[in-house]
């Protein structure tokens, strides 16, 4: 697993963190939500090609 996809999820979560934040505070929490919804849409696409891979190893690991 690369080094630099946690960094990558690091950095969406601390935008997505601080947007929520500056949304809810002008009173705006549906957009906050939205903006929160789409930060953990992006992560999980980005996690999921690895998490496929871990589910292959796992079969090929039981199918010998």
């Amino acid at each position: 697993m690369e080094v630099g996809i946690i960094f990558k999820i690091a950095a969406v979560g601390i935008l997505v963190s601080v947007l929520s934040q500056v949304l809810k505070h002008s009173g705006r929490d549906e957009q906050a939500f939205l903006v929160s919804l789409a930060g953990l849409l992006v992560a999980l696409f980005w996690i999921v090609p690895y998490i496929y891979e871990l589910f292959e190893s796992i079969q090929l690991l039981f199918t010998l």
